[in-house]
């Protein structure tokens, strides 16, 4: 019988934070621990937050005491316990540790820790973009502890000889895997409070996603998803801005992956060069998910974004002259400081015109820390969330008509899962992992893992079904 210590990690928030969770499984794995499949058993269970949003963290704090009520030990690590630290400790006494980024090279010893009962004051936060150098080229050297990045503890942040070590543990199984660029964000959009807590951009060097690209494909991954804050911005610190175009088709050659996808791009930062890599490049999605935000030029200047309604038509004009069929996804404010009638309007009129496949709405709220919770013009709650279900409804009936109109044309549809009354629930190229709808196939012959191309045949909302096309399964 094994000796040896379990730990349960409970993942909450976004892809980026499932592989901090797989790195984290790899160091605690190192450190002598098992890592176990649910928190039944577990001695201790770290559960990995979200700091992003009003929601998130309470769904956070639920976790957290869920934790706690099973009786296992329980730390608090993630987005959420970075942001708030000592504050956060003070007012959850349930949680055993509380523990920041730069705690995960030593997660072992965190955990020793909280199984003798030894309190370790949690972290007093601080703005991480001020632990790296402002020119983001000079950020290689320095030794900041960045999650998802591999180890930052090698003699003089040098490499095996043999080369980049993986240090990433599967938490869970399945043809799809996020596969991270890189960290933190130089943007200063005045609504985000992201940057403060996961600092500045910095990239993975591109052999190190080379080599974890070819340890997923050994994993059973045959599509990858490429993460970050932004992933327009991959390579600038590397002194290349044409870094991302140049490795698309190395990760799209990697024996066993079939498809890679590119999340998180900004509109003022994609290059037509970048637009023709994703549509042109075999093997790559040609599926753009879009921070829009707003499509009105002065709300977006209060958020110090780019762009306006013509601008980002314009630029989606661009990609579809390329890929017609081009997937394209985008999430909007409503009821940001300011936001007139006549802004919302101009929100309105360019979903109507832009064909997006799947938007999501959100109301705006005050961020601890970011400059929009001190502006004025402030909505009143109760008209946020009216132009919240108006834009909502708008967008549920444009993406439905999206879908409708791709029935009658030939995809490649991933085949993730076994759907309930027979076939296979699957996801074609323009649609990413659990935010843009899938697409039920019913056909003999098929298998788990594999791509078909099938014809569309109906579509309920933004969800489709379709049936193989002859000869191809």
């Amino acid at each position: 019988m094994s000796t040896r210590r379990k730990v349960s990690l409970i993942t909450l928030g976004c892809a980026r934070n499932e592989v901090d969770s797989e790195e984290l499984a790899a160091r605690i794995e190192d450190a002598g621990w098992d890592v176990a499949d649910g928190a039944d058993g577990a001695d201790v269970v770290v559960v990995n937050t979200c700091g992003f949003i009003e929601a998130a963290k309470k769904d956070s704090i639920d976790t957290l005491l869920a934790a706690h009520d099973s009786g296992a030990k329980v730390v608090a690590a993630g987005c959420m316990a970075e942001r708030y630290g000592r504050e956060l400790a003070e007012a959850l006494p349930e949680a055993d540790a509380v523990l920041g980024f730069d705690d995960y090279a030593g997660i072992g010893e965190r955990l020793d820790d909280v199984m003798a009962g030894r309190r370790r004051d949690a972290h007093t936060p601080r703005d991480r973009r001020t632990l790296l150098p402002i020119s983001p080229v000079d950020r290689s050297a320095s030794r900041v502890a960045v999650p998802g990045h591999g180890p930052a503890d090698l003699p003089d942040g040098l490499a095996p000889a043999s080369g980049p070590r993986v240090l990433r543990r599967r938490l869970g199984g399945g043809p799809v895997a996020p596969l991270k660029l890189a960290s933190g964000c130089d943007r200063r959009c005045t609504f985000c409070a992201i940057p403060a807590f996961r600092g500045a951009y910095v990239s993975r060097p591109p052999a190190e996603v080379l080599e974890e690209a070819r340890w997923l494909a050994g994993h059973g991954v045959r599509e990858l998803v490429l993460v970050s804050e932004n992933s327009t911005s991959y390579g600038k610190d590397l002194g290349d801005l044409r870094a991302l175009e140049r490795l698309l088709p190395d990760l799209a050659a990697v024996d066993g992956i079939e498809r890679v996808r590119v999340s998180y791009l900004q509109p003022a930062e994609t290059r037509p060069g970048l637009i023709e890599a994703i549509c042109g490049t075999p093997g790559v999605a040609p599926y753009f998910d879009m921070s829009f935000q707003h499509a009105s030029g002065p709300v977006l200047r209060s958020m110090r974004r780019f762009g306006d309604r013509e601008r980002f038509l314009g630029l989606l004009g661009q990609i579809r002259e390329l890929a017609p069929d081009a997937g394209v996804r985008s999430n909007f404010i409503v009821g940001f400081p300011g936001e007139t009638e006549d802004d919302f309007e101009e929100l309105a009129e360019f979903l109507s015109a832009a064909r997006l496949d799947a938007v999501g709405v959100f109301g705006y709220s005050d961020e601890d820390g970011t400059e929009a919770a001190d502006l004025d013009g402030k909505l009143d709650p109760a008209e946020v969330a009216a132009r919240v279900e108006e834009l909502s409804t708008l967008a549920e009936e444009l993406t439905a008509q999206r879908a409708e109109d791709r029935v009658g044309t030939r995809v490649r549809v991933l085949l993730e899962d076994k759907a309930d009354g027979g076939g296979f629930e699957g996801r074609a190229e323009h649609q990413a992992p659990e935010v843009d709808g899938t697409v039920l196939v019913r056909g003999a012959g098929l298998a788990l893992g594999e791509i078909v191309e099938v014809r569309v045949t109906g579509s309920d909302g933004v969800d489709l079904s379709a049936e193989p096309i002859a000869g191809d399964a």
